[in-house]
C-alpha cells in the first residue's frame, strides 16, 4: 500500500533512507483529484526512477481571491488508488500550515515568463506556483520532477526557475493526455455539466485548426489566431480569455513563425476556465 505522510520531516527521513540505498527519486507535484494525465506522469516517473513521490497539495498561494480554492475538487481515496496502480512509493499530503507558517514571508517571483498568457489574468498564480514548487524541490530533493505539457507556461517557468536558481533537478515534460473526443484531461473538467462538456470540444477543434494551418505553411500568427478564435466564437457557451502564439522558450509573442512556437489558449466554458495548447517545433 502506498504510504501517505503529512509532515516535511517524514518525507525527508524517508527520502534520505532511499538515497543512502542508492535509489534515484522522482517527484510528481499535483493538487490532487488525479486523472489519467497525472497517471501518465507517475508512470513515466516510475519507469525511470527507483522511487516516486507524489505531492497532493491544493496550494492556496496560487489562487486569486475570486478563484476556486474552496471548491477545487478533492478525492484522496481515489488519488491513493491511482498512485497505488502506478507504483508510487510515497504520497506527501500536507496541510497548508505545514507548508506555510503563520509568519511566512518568502516568495519566488519571476519576471518575463509570467506576465503573459495565464499570468495576465491570474496575476498571483505563478508566484504561488514557483514558491510551492521550489519548496517541494527543497523538501523532497528529487533527481527528476515530472510536469504535464497541458500547463505549458508552468512547465517553461519551472524550467527557467531551476536554471536560474541552480536547483539540482531534471525537469521532465510529458505529453498532454486527452479524452477520446480530444478534450484535454483536467481536474476542472468535473465542473462541466453535460451541455458545457460538449461545448468544451471547441478548444480541441481550434487546436487542430491551428496545427493544420501551420503544417500547411501559414506563418502569420494573427491570421492563425483569428481562425482559431472564429471556431471558438461559434460556441455560445465559450468566452475566450486569450489565444496567443509565443516563442516556445521565452514565451514572448511572435508575429511570424520562424522558430519553434507555443500556441496556448484559455477559454471559459460557462464559469469554468479551461486551457489547452500545442507546440510547433522547427529543428535548429
Amino acid at each position: 500500500m502506498v504510504q501517505i505522510v503529512k509532515t516535511i520531516q517524514e518525507v525527508r527521513e524517508t527520502v534520505k533512507a532511499w538515497k543512502r540505498a542508492g535509489d534515484q527519486v522522482a517527484l510528481v507535484p499535483t493538487m490532487g483529484f488525479l486523472h489519467e494525465g497525472h497517471q501518465s506522469l507517475m508512470n513515466a516517473a516510475k519507469a525511470a526512477n527507483a522511487r516516486v513521490v507524489v505531492s497532493i497539495f491544493v496550494n492556496p498561494m496560487q489562487f486569486g481571491p475570486t478563484e476556486d480554492l474552496a471548491s477545487y475538487p478533492r478525492d484522496l481515496d481515489k488519488d491513493q488508488l491511482l498512485c497505488q496502480q502506478s507504483g508510487v512509493d510515497l504520497i506527501f499530503h500536507p496541510d497548508a500550515d505545514e507548508m506555510y507558517s503563520p509568519d511566512f514571508c518568502s516568495f519566488v517571483d519571476m519576471t518575463g515568463l509570467t506576465e503573459g498568457l495565464c499570468g495576465s489574468s491570474r496575476p498571483v498564480h505563478f508566484r504561488g506556483v514557483c514558491t510551492v514548487v521550489s519548496k517541494l524541490f527543497n523538501i523532497v530533493q528529487p533527481d527528476r520532477a515530472y510536469f504535464g505539457q497541458k500547463d505549458a507556461q508552468q512547465l517553461a517557468v519551472i524550467r527557467r526557475m531551476v536554471r536560474d536558481l541552480n536547483i539540482d533537478v531534471q525537469v521532465i515534460g510529458c505529453p498532454i493526455i486527452r479524452e477520446q473526443d480530444g478534450l484535454a484531461k483536467s481536474s476542472r473538467n468535473s465542473y462541466l455539466n453535460r451541455e458545457e462538456r460538449q461545448a468544451a470540444l471547441c478548444l480541441h477543434a481550434a487546436i487542430q485548426s491551428g496545427q493544420q494551418l501551420i503544417q500547411n505553411g501559414a506563418k502569420d500568427c494573427q491570421k492563425i489566431i483569428t481562425q482559431m478564435s472564429a471556431l471558438i466564437n461559434q460556441q455560445p457557451l465559450a468566452k475566450i480569455d486569450y489565444i496567443s502564439i509565443v516563442d516556445a522558450e521565452t514565451l514572448i509573442p511572435v508575429e511570424q513563425i520562424t522558430r519553434s512556437v507555443l500556441c496556448a489558449m484559455a477559454v471559459y466554458i460557462g464559469k469554468t476556465r479551461l486551457i489547452d495548447n500545442f507546440i510547433f517545433e522547427i529543428p535548429n
